[in-house]
């Protein structure tokens, strides 16, 4: 199937190279939304003594992983591609597991969250991958505080959880 020429944005990137970073992006991309959606069900069911600090951690840390969608999700259109179009697209591409448990105790929610924030941290190195074997200095550049966040809510989740 022929490229839309109405999605076709000018770029100087090599269209081939840039193939490889936006399927990278897309997977990094779908990969947030299920940890937004995880974090946001944990927010809302979290529960225990903890209850205010765990439901306004999660709060802070979703909305810092919806912040991060667009900026994504524009870089692949910037790049000439196209990016998720669906649920069902995203449930293709995503790494990150979901969570359906009716009940998940408050200490094994922060720790499914600190390893999925560094699971995203992974899909996140292979952006930076890609975009540095595609020459693609705007998002090897800008993935690099996508990644600092990632590892900054593993670690507060890390530190939340600790016993003592």
């Amino acid at each position: 199937m022929a490229e839309n020429p109405a999605l076709a944005t000018p770029t100087d990137l090599n269209r081939n190279d840039t193939k490889s970073v936006a399927e990278a992006l897309n997977s990094a991309l779908a990969d947030c939304f299920t940890l937004y959606f995880k974090t946001k069900n944990f927010h809302w069911h979290v529960s225990g003594p903890h209850f205010r600090d765990y439901h306004l951690l999660l709060d802070d840390q979703a909305a810092q992983i919806l912040g991060v969608t667009d900026a994504i999700a524009e870089r692949v259109r910037k790049t000439g591609n196209t990016t998720l179009r669906s649920i069902g697209d995203i449930a293709r591409r995503q790494t990150i597991s979901d969570n359906d448990a009716e009940f998940v105790a408050p200490g094994d929610m922060l720790a499914e969250l600190r390893d999925d924030n560094l699971k995203l941290v992974e899909s996140f190195r292979a952006v930076k991958e890609a975009a540095e074997d595609a020459k693609d200095n705007a998002t090897s550049g800008i993935v690099d505080e996508w990644t600092d966040q990632a590892e900054e809510r593993a670690w507060f989740l890390f530190e939340a959880s600790r016993k003592g």
